[in-house]
């Protein structure tokens, strides 16, 4: 009887939260219905930050949007602008994010939100960024939004990340070019000599992100590419391309003495040396 009696008073209390949470739910739209219809700007502007310090983002940006026009020309104007980029940031929603991030540095080049919204141009951009085996394009704009950043801004408390996400930038568009001297390499005699595209496609790669995180990989591409062309070389020619990969080879195991290629690329150099006679 009396465990039936406190199941029961368990059971009102939770019906009873249950009636106050829906009370609060209902108080809390009823309250941004009556917002969205109120003619008071500076009502609707207030509440808006509100919503943006308890992280209701779509709220906030809503109200926002609808008091911008009323404000423009005023100093409220650069707040709204800066609050609704950040209010697309918090929904994730970075390409919106990022035309009113732009916009803002377009209209305040220098005023109290430009170290953020410059920043965040090359932020939102490096948050887009695809998979490095899509178009790069979006990356390319991250790279060059930081590059503007830490040229205006050297002392910011956002260098370091900026330069940390350029960095990842570059290794992307590294890694896109990696993936393409594979596919060179992989295709190799059909069609052509894809083993010199993987080559030229490797060194350019080299030339252009030079401290890429895939060095190795490239430099041993180089490598394995060379000596394929040394193997089906005619004759005439083979001397010269195998003294050439010799070469690669050295220049390979100098940069790169402990890799785990080291192995293949010896048993390489045992076959150019019968080629070399050395």
């Amino acid at each position: 009887m009396q465990a039936e009696f406190i199941k029961m008073r368990k059971n009102r209390l939770f019906i009873g939260l249950l009636i106050v949470l829906q009370m609060v739910l209902l108080t809390g739209c009823g309250e941004y219905q009556k917002l969205l219809k109120s003619r008071d700007p500076e009502e609707k502007y207030q509440a808006a930050l509100r919503y943006f310090n308890d992280k209701q983002y779509v709220k906030s940006q809503t109200l926002l949007d609808d008091v911008a026009a009323y404000y423009k020309g005023t100093e409220r104007s650069e707040d709204i602008l800066a609050y609704l980029a950040r209010s697309y940031m918090g929904q994730k929603a970075y390409e919106s994010a990022t035309n009113y991030y732009q916009a803002y540095v377009r209209n305040y080049p220098k005023g109290k939100y430009a170290t953020e919204a410059y920043f965040q141009v090359g932020h939102c951009q490096y948050l887009e960024s695809p998979d490095a085996r899509l178009d790069q394009e979006i990356t390319k704009k991250a790279i060059e939004a930081f590059t503007l950043f830490v040229e205006l801004f050297p002392e910011s408390p956002y260098a370091e990340q900026a330069y940390k996400e350029m960095s990842e930038m570059y290794d992307k568009l590294a890694l896109k070019e990696l993936h393409s001297a594979k596919l060179y390499y992989n295709l190799g005699s059909y069609l052509g000599n894809n083993y010199l595209s993987c080559e030229i496609v490797a060194k350019n790669a080299l030339k252009n992100y030079p401290s890429n995180a895939y060095q190795e990989d490239f430099s041993w591409l180089i490598l394995q590419a060379k000596y394929q062309q040394m193997v089906m070389s005619f004759e005439e020619l083979k001397l010269e391309r195998a003294r050439d990969t010799q070469d690669e080879y050295y220049n390979f195991i100098t940069e790169f003495p402990t890799s785990k290629h080291r192995k293949e690329a010896d048993r390489m150099m045992t076959q150019i040396r019968k080629i070399t006679n050395e």
